[in-house]
């Protein structure tokens, strides 16, 4: 089986991300994993049975998008992760955009990023139990950060938190939505994407150059075993033989 990785973006611990995720891929001694630092290796990702990705404010290129976009149909999956389907802005006001720059990309995924609040303690609820990705998993409490999306797409959603309050830090600050996805599916031609909205983390040199040092490393989703499980799900979701 082969495994593609793009772990790259902004305002993150992407190697903490990268280490744990090819750790994971370790696991199965059939995978071979390749990675990267954006979308470019294209002949990579289409000889891939998996992709997963761990961005943020990354965005592939418009032919890129296209490439993408037919790989899922032709029966790739694809394993997004956290902060992938987010733009951000840093506007002079000092508050956040998450502008509508990449419509092709966002509505290829089935979301697109526009806000969360300050990291806190949630509860995710299953929203389909019968699925591959939630048999046997119980409601449960997390600390990370809460990802509110905006839907550009039909998906299916197998895990959702609700939300209803302000996001200060964001343009888009008010909300009032009792099924925000945490983990979702969508299907496209013989292939599938699964995103899960969980996994922040930064260490204290990631919100450069917006600031120097940042005093208390988080590894949020991290630290929970529930979290590990879903990503070991979802790599067998990737290649369903694998369990």
């Amino acid at each position: 089986m082969k495994v593609h990785l793009v772990a790259a973006g902004k305002f993150h611990d992407i190697d903490f991300a990268r280490l744990e995720l090819l750790k994971l891929l370790a696991e199965h001694a059939e995978i071979r994993a390749s990675v990267s630092s954006d979308y470019a290796d294209v002949d990579r990702i289409a000889a891939a049975d998996l992709l997963i990705t761990y961005t943020c404010d990354l965005m592939p290129t418009p032919d890129q998008t296209a490439m993408l976009g037919s790989w899922v149909e032709q029966g790739g999956r694809w394993l997004a992760l956290h902060g992938t389907n987010s733009v951000l802005r840093f506007a002079q006001d000092g508050v956040i955009d998450t502008p509508d720059e990449q419509p092709a990309f966002t509505q290829l995924l089935g979301t697109r990023f526009a806000g969360h609040p300050p990291i806190a303690p949630f509860k995710v609820a299953v929203t389909r139990a019968e699925h591959v990705m939630t048999r046997g998993l119980r409601d449960f409490r997390i600390e990370d950060e809460l990802y509110l999306t905006h839907r550009t797409a039909d998906i299916d959603v197998l895990l959702h938190t609700s939300f209803t309050g302000t996001c200060e830090e964001f343009r888009d600050a008010q909300w009032d939505d009792p099924q925000v996805p945490v983990l979702y599916e969508r299907t496209l031609g013989k292939g599938a994407i699964l995103y899960l909205t969980l996994g922040h983390c930064r260490g204290h040199y990631d919100l450069q150059p917006i600031a120097g040092f940042w005093p208390h490393p988080q590894r949020c989703a991290w630290n929970y075993p529930v979290f590990y499980d879903l990503l070991r799900r979802g790599i067998g979701w990737g290649r369903p033989h694998l369990g």
